[in-house]
């Protein structure tokens, strides 16, 4: 009887143990996030937004990409951004998951039309798919100054932004996710910048800050 192959098995030796790491950096940061007080988690969501509304990048956008917050998994929290570029006059979107596994995002004028998905997060029931997006706000459990991140591990937006380059991204995280290093493998693409409820950074120039 054969074995089961590994789900690392036609991958790259290098990329085998990255992803190795990946695993633990990403088991660690989701218990230390799963600890925090939701109190603190939305004092520091709301500080994300505030430097979130400061960016060049932001102003610059009309049609920006959000995720909803797991909130039982203690996310960064975006509600209060959709609300704020919304009142800017922005096309605001959120992922959805299409029968063929593709990551979409659908634009959404009424958030009542969010349901749970099978996954554990908040999509759209209907709008139409945004094939021209501004700016991507990204999720990230982990995330390094040169813009790679840790997700849940389904490599979603590492797909959407490999065929979606002309969108700037954002990588949001509480600043205890900001690590000194994300082992990259062959398939991650990075975000360009990365905002925490400290410190705002642009990855393309090595992590430098930027902003208050």
């Amino acid at each position: 009887m054969s074995l089961p192959s590994s789900p690392y098995s036609r991958l790259p030796p290098d990329d085998v143990l990255r992803h190795r790491v990946k695993a633990e950096i990403r088991k660690r940061l989701r218990g230390l996030r799963r600890t925090t007080p939701a109190l603190a988690c939305a004092e520091r969501s709301a500080r994300i937004v505030e430097r979130l509304q400061d960016l060049p990048v932001v102003h610059a956008a009309r049609r920006v990409a959000l995720f909803w917050p797991m909130e039982e998994r203690h996310e960064v929290d975006l509600r209060p951004f959709d609300v704020w570029l919304r009142a800017q006059g922005r096309t605001v979107a959120y992922p959805s998951i299409l029968p063929t596994h593709e990551m979409v995002f659908r634009t959404v004028t009424d958030i009542g039309v969010m349901q749970p998905h099978a996954l554990g997060f908040m999509e759209p029931a209907e709008g139409s798919i945004a094939t021209d997006l501004d700016l991507v706000v990204v999720p990230a459990i982990a995330i390094d100054p040169s813009g790679h991140r840790i997700g849940y591990g389904a490599g979603y937006y590492d797909r959407f932004l490999a065929t979606h380059g002309p969108a700037a991204s954002i990588g949001v995280a509480f600043d205890f996710q900001l690590v000194m290093e994300v082992p990259a493998t062959t398939d991650d693409i990075a975000v360009q910048w990365i905002v925490t409820d400290r410190r705002t950074l642009r990855a393309d120039e090595g992590g430098s800050s930027a902003g208050s």
